[in-house]
């Protein structure tokens, strides 16, 4: 992603709001490192990233950036229905995150926290383009626009997915969206949606049911017949 990090006017936002607040802006020695596979050192990193933007680091929401920009922006548009709204959505995350890091209790992990605001900043800005009636009758309003990260389905089973997405209800709808497309775990889905892996499971096998349903071609009376 090169330098797009650092131009983002998050960054300038959050620098000039520290300031105000007269907190000290320093890099974190704590904070040093890449992912690693390992899931004890994945939860070490993610305390370590939680505690460096907590104290005011701007490496840190940097880092935060580097590791999950693009995935957040794609969350997004799919979401959102467009990469303007999408793009938005993940400024306006990350300035949540940076108001509301104090709050922050590691019920959950720092990065599924962190998802958890941009789905609701995204929520929110559905509802409010709904309100005010920017696009009537515009289908992208509830139709995900699918931007799987392996590409290659066809164009038409695309449009038919995206058509039968948009009649789900909206629990299904996100549930299949983080899992089958984004490919989160059932945990990280429960945290971000704020239910249980159990329900996040059950909502992702009635989406899969009804989806077969409206996708599967009609059986001929021929067919019936036999």
């Amino acid at each position: 992603m090169g330098t797009m990090g650092l131009a983002l006017p998050w960054k300038a936002r959050i620098s000039s709001t520290l300031r105000e607040r007269g907190t000290r802006v320093e890099p974190s020695e704590q904070f040093t490192g890449g992912p690693s596979a390992d899931a004890t050192d994945a939860a070490s990193e993610d305390a370590a990233l939680a505690a460096a933007c907590r104290s005011g680091d701007l490496r840190a929401y940097e880092r935060l950036y580097a590791m999950h920009g693009a995935r957040m922006k794609n969350l997004a548009r799919n979401v959102l229905g467009n990469p303007i709204d999408a793009e938005d959505a993940v400024q306006e995350t990350f300035l949540k995150v940076q108001r509301s890091i104090a709050g922050f209790r590691g019920q959950s992990s720092f990065v599924t926290w962190t998802y958890r605001i941009l789905i609701n900043t995204c929520y929110d800005a559905r509802r409010s383009r709904l309100r005010k009636k920017e696009v009537a009758n515009d289908d992208s309003e509830e139709t995900p626009r699918l931007e799987p990260r392996a590409p290659g389905a066809h164009p038409s089973l695309r449009m038919a997915l995206e058509r039968a997405l948009a009649k789900l209800t909206q629990h299904q709808r996100d549930v299949f969206l983080l899992y089958e497309v984004e490919g989160f775990r059932h945990a990280e889905i429960a945290g971000m949606l704020e239910m249980t892996e159990t329900a996040s499971k059950n909502t992702l096998f009635q989406a899969k049911k009804n989806l077969r349903q409206m996708l599967e071609p009609p059986r001929s009376s021929a067919a019936e017949a036999r």
